[in-house]
Formats: C-alpha cells, structure tokens, sequence
C-alpha cells in the first residue's frame, strides 16, 4: 500500500493515535464527505452568525471554517447561501458545533459540511465572537492553523507540530489493523493480546446456556 496520498487516512486511526476527538454531535450531513485542512477559527454567541460572515470576508482557498457554537441549536448558523460563499471561496470544508438548515441544498453541494444539528430557524446578527483566535468546538480547543480531519466517523483535529509523528503512528496502526484481518481470513479467531488482558481485568464469564 501506498501511503503518499492520504486517502487511508481517517479520523479513527488519528483518534487511535492521540488526535484531539470533538464531540459526537458534530456530525456529516452527507455520507462519504471527508475533511482534511487546517482551520480557520471563529466563535459566536449562541445563534449568532455575524462573526462567520467576517471570517468568510477573509478566508483563503483550502481553509475548514470550525465555529465554535457552544453547541446550540435553537438557530442555525450557516445554511444554503453562506455555505455557497465557503464554497464559491474553495474552502475544504465547515465544521460547526452548532446548527446549520437548508440541508438539501448543503447535501446536494460539493462542500463538506460537518454539524451538531438542524434548525429552520435563522441566526441572528448582533455581533460579538472571534475570528483567527483559539476556539472550543465539540469540546476540543482548535487553535488557527491547526488540522482538521473528519470523516462518517466524526471530526478530529491536531497541531502541525504532531502532523507529522500522528500521521506515522496512524500508518503504523493501519498495518496492524490489515494484518489481523489478514488473520482473521486464516481463522485465527482470537487476538494474540485477549487472555493477557483478561488475566488482568474483572470480566465475569460464565456459563453459556
């Protein structure tokens, strides 16, 4: 396998590995939609947008807009025109700890969009926020230029100091995963490591029947 591309990457192999993991809530809208970016950090008050349409007036080709939401619900932060700019703009990708709507128009597009939740609801505009600042999403604190990567399985995210070492460590494991497979196919049923730990753990097995 080659490893140059990056397509086998994914987010619970970096998550295995040490990747910061956000919460479960932030989620795909669209089944097979993959992230993988440095981030352009915003946060807002609850249902307040104002400080995403600023971060959009100065994003560049490639940035994933993460938007610290607080995870609220209630209003949608960004929907069908706002997620048009991010990606008229080439943006990678939106991941908001909060609520987006028009979701099939969002699903139907070409922008990942990763989110807590759903809401018809609009934002408001009345300001305060950040942009280019440390933010708190799904939990995680992500700083500006920090990677992002998300994928079906959720979103996690990582210094450019530990790409490099977190992305070795993620290769390392994906082999040790295919081999075990491997084993599996042979019919080695059991992993090597199971009784060792259970000798040391308090797992109750009894009889089946």
């Amino acid at each position: 396998m080659s490893y140059e591309s990056l397509d086998w990457l994914s987010s619970t192999l970096l998550a295995d590995r040490g990747a910061r993991v956000m919460a479960c809530r932030i989620k795909p809208l669209r089944a097979g939609w993959r992230v993988f970016a440095r981030a352009l950090t915003v946060s807002v008050p609850p249902g307040d947008n104002l400080a995403i349409h600023a971060a959009l007036s100065v994003a560049r080709e490639g940035d994933v807009l993460v938007v610290g939401g607080e995870g609220y619900l209630d209003r949608a932060l960004m929907g069908g025109i706002m997620c048009g700019q991010a990606a008229a703009l080439k943006m990678a990708g939106i991941v908001i700890d909060g609520a987006v709507r028009d979701v099939a128009e969002l699903q139907a597009g070409v922008l990942p969009v990763f989110a807590a939740g759903i809401s018809p609801a609009g934002p408001t505009k009345h300001g305060d926020g950040s942009v280019f600042r440390s933010v708190v999403c799904g939990g995680v604190t992500v700083n500006p230029g920090d990677w992002i990567f998300g994928d079906e399985d959720g979103v996690v995210s990582f210094s450019e100091d530990e790409r490099t070492t977190l992305v070795r460590a993620a290769a390392q494991k994906l082999e040790v995963e295919h081999a075990r497979m491997a084993a599996i196919k042979q019919g080695d049923l059991t992993p090597a490591w199971l009784q060792s730990h259970l000798d040391r753990g308090a797992v109750d097995i009894t009889n089946r029947y």
